[in-house]
């Protein structure tokens, strides 16, 4: 009998086959050669099952029928993949083993660990543990295949992260909903995330700027010009600051305090997905899920790059020889005078800021591969010369600076300089023109002091002194208001810093790396965890910045209110993510952490139960969920690779028992709503979506909204009606018929609504020539 490989995608698995099987044959949903058949899953082919699974009643929010908390958790098939399972099963009855190739990572582990269980798969289990999908590395791994048993613990810590996702997003999101009369989404993960938006646009809110007055003075000494800040206490008095100004200009001073030393600075650590989430986000502006969208291609689709969900920034030993390889192999094509410039023997075993094998758990840092990149995106290309970039700097010597710290004195009064000279640009001149610091152009940066004053800081190749014994010319002064700032808004790229270190302030790297087992979430699932909280309609974003809502301020007011604080508490939250950490290394054990989870969601709801309804007005106009068109449903997607995956939103209108829709696409009536279910008006158009398109108040709706299918379609469009009959045109058919729509200046135009984005609903006009 063959050997079963059951990779997690179907690119992942075909790309697995030319290795091992390059003469299989193709069959569609699998490939068989000589040796192997080598199928795939379509990521999660199974999941938690739905509340009303163990009982009908769930059907219907209700208050009083909480806790839900199964003694054994239920799985199902995903109805759109449903085919793809039985595949498997079929293919399993002709293997006598089989080989776990899903990703290496938790949720992959759990992807196969469900479908082991559903289908009672008894073959013994090997596990294919690799960082890239080049043709080395699969070979690599087929060579030297792990035992499945070394990864029992990360099954369980899986498991374990799924069905407390389940418990307090099932139970929570259902009993602040139905006790507050809005769809309110709260999860293990988003909850806390939402908390440090929430605390820190209290903090801006809260901020009271100060003004004061910046003096600043001009010297010259023998053809070396500097400036400086005045120093001493700070000036609230605009004549004080002026006359201070006034004093100085024209006058003799001297320097009483010179020091220059010579300081280094060496390459940014190489990249872990949180780090370049963050830096792509600042200087691309892309969010953290595009960002992760786009590695994933890279390493999947192009397999230009590793394995991208990790969270270190080092290599082992092992990974020298392989960077020595990509090395070369960038001595040919875009990036070659760069690589023709590096210093091979710069990485090596013992450079610690490289191989850290400590650092380093299931995956090392995002490395280029031995693979040379086709076409790719622009998009893919900036994510790709970011880490092709922070590679290729580790080959290059630190960059020097000569650090010069100037305090002159004219007319008692006190001003510093600090101007850092530039002696050897090194690993810097890998970075792209516009991230070179402005070291190179003799110009000004400023840095921020304390939130308050600017030190200015000279950033110059040019040669800088001053001698100590010669007196100094005063050329120029002059005084500025200035105003304390409030904190920053949020970007994606400044919360996912947060979210890794569980919202503390941490700059010390060192420090940082110590807390990224109790992050919040993980490198793989935050990314999702922010593109859910704007879809349940809790934040917005203003450009870069995020934008709390009315309806997100709401919900953590709500949550602490009722007394259950450890919900929105990111350090504690934290604490639970390294729990997790740790059983998957077998230092902590899974019936414990889920017993915890278990009395936690019993003390929500008890205290949810006692709480006072918010007021009607208390969301703004999504106070019942109406939302814009995004994620839906208070439930919980159990076992999604996103973690916590408690979505909520908008779609009909609920009453105190809420008006929810099951997951068979059959709508739970409230005890205020009609009796029966609601008309099935058409099958749901978005791509792996079983669900059914049912008429809300505002629009027409996905039934599957709990689960977070985003599909809706309003019910007017640039002042037209949409009728049930045109919902059912533009979802079977993509378009209604031809329209007549008024224009403002009373003229009429002939056109067609158009179905735009089969995932949101989001529609279009299409003009037709009469």
């Amino acid at each position: 009998m063959k050997t079963l490989v059951i990779a997690e995608k179907p690119d992942m698995g075909r790309t697995i086959a030319a290795v091992i099987e390059p003469k299989a044959k193709n069959n569609r949903t699998y490939l068989e050669g000589e040796q192997y058949i080598i199928t795939w899953a379509i990521g999660h082919l199974l999941g938690l099952a739905e509340p009303d699974a163990y009982d009908s009643k769930y059907k219907r929010w209700n208050i009083a029928d909480l806790p839900i908390i199964p003694d054994q958790f239920k799985i199902v098939p995903n109805p759109r993949t449903k085919d793809q399972l039985k595949i498997i099963g079929e293919l399993a009855k002709r293997a006598s083993a089989i080989v776990n190739a899903c990703d290496a990572g938790r949720e992959g582990q759990y992807i196969f660990a469900l479908i082991q269980q559903q289908l009672k798969l008894r073959q013994p289990v090997k596990r294919l543990w690799i960082s890239d999908l080049t043709a080395e590395s699969i070979r690599r791994g087929f060579d030297g295949l792990k035992d499945a048993a070394e990864f029992e613990n990360l099954t369980y810590a899986a498991r374990a992260r799924s069905e407390a996702d389940w418990l307090i997003g099932m139970n929570a999101s259902r009993a602040f909903t139905t006790r507050h009369n809005a769809l309110l989404s709260v999860g293990r993960v988003q909850t806390p995330v939402l908390a440090l938006i929430y605390d820190r646009e209290m903090e801006i809110e809260a901020f009271q700027s100060q003004t004061f007055y910046e003096v600043a003075a001009w010297f010259r000494q023998e053809g070396v010009e500097y400036r400086g800040l005045r120093q001493g206490d700070k000036l609230t008095d605009a004549a004080t600051a002026e006359a201070i100004a006034n004093s100085v200009k024209g006058k003799t001073g001297q320097i009483i305090k010179y020091e220059a030393k010579q300081t280094k600075e060496y390459p940014y650590r190489l990249y872990d997905l949180t780090l370049l989430q963050r830096e792509a986000n600042a200087k691309y502006g892309y969010g953290a899920k595009k960002t992760l969208d786009i590695a994933q291609a890279l390493y999947e689709k192009h397999k230009v790059i590793s394995y991208p969900r990790t969270n270190s920034n080092y290599v082992t030993e092992q990974n020298i020889e392989g960077m020595h390889k990509t090395l070369n192999l960038l001595k040919n094509g875009t990036y070659s005078e760069l690589a023709l410039g590096a210093k091979p023997e710069l990485v090596h075993k013992n450079n610690k800021g490289v191989c850290n094998p400590s650092r380093v758990e299931d995956h090392h840092a995002i490395l280029p591969t031995l693979k040379r990149p086709g076409t790719l995106s622009k998009e893919e290309q900036n994510i790709y010369d970011l880490i092709v970039r922070r590679f290729l700097s580790h080959f290059y010597p630190a960059a020097e600076y000569k650090q010069h710290t100037v305090l002159t004195e004219v007319e008692k009064h006190q001003f510093k300089t600090s101007v850092k000279e530039l002696l050897s640009i090194g690993w810097k001149v890998v970075l792209g023109s516009g991230d070179q610091e402005q070291g190179a152009s003799g110009k000004k940066k400023a840095k921020k002091n304390s939130n308050e004053e600017e030190e200015a800081e000279e950033w110059t190749d040019k040669a800088f002194a001053v001698q100590p014994d010669l007196p100094v010319q005063c050329t120029k002064s002059e005084f500025k208001e200035k105003a304390t700032q409030p904190p920053k808004s949020y970007t994606e790229g400044t919360l996912l810093k947060a979210m890794e270190s569980a919202g503390k302030q941490i700059e010390n790297e060192e420090l940082r790396d110590a807390m990224k087992d109790s992050g919040l979430g993980t490198p793989a699932t935050r990314a999702a965890t922010i593109e859910r909280l704007k879809n349940v309609g809790y934040i917005t974003m203003q450009g870069k910045k995020m934008q709390l809502t009315l309806k997100g301020r709401t919900a953590i007011e709500l949550i602490r209110r009722a007394g259950v604080d450890l919900l929105t508490s990111p350090e504690m939250t934290g604490q639970w993510e390294r729990r997790l950490h740790q059983i998957s290394k077998g230092e902590a054990g899974q019936d414990k952490f889920m017993e915890n989870v278990k009395k936690f969601t019993l003390s929500i709801i008890e205290k949810v139960r006692v709480q006072a309804p918010a007021a009607a007005d208390a969301f703004g106009e999504d106070a019942r969920g109406k939302g814009k068109g995004k994620g839906r449903g208070a439930g919980n997607k159990a076992g999604n690779k996103a973690g916590n995956k408690v979505t909520s939103g908008s779609k009909a209108t609920r009453t105190s028992t809420a008006n929810v829709t099951s997951s068979k696409g059959t709508t739970a009536q409230s005890s205020t709503a009609s009796s029966g279910v609601r008309e099935v008006l058409a099958s749901c158009p978005s791509p792996g979506c079983s669900g059914h398109i049912i008429e809300g108040k505002k629009g027409y709706g996905c039934s599957r909204f709990k689960e977070g299918c985003t599909f809706v379609v309003w019910k007017e469009y640039a002042g037209k009606k949409i009728t049930s009959t045109m919902l059912k045109s533009l979802v079977e058919k993509g378009s209604t018929q031809v329209l007549s729509f008024k224009r403002k200046d009373g003229s009429t135009v002939k056109a067609r609504i158009i179905l735009k984005d089969v995932v949101t609903g989001q529609l279009s006009g299409e003009k037709q020539e009469v």
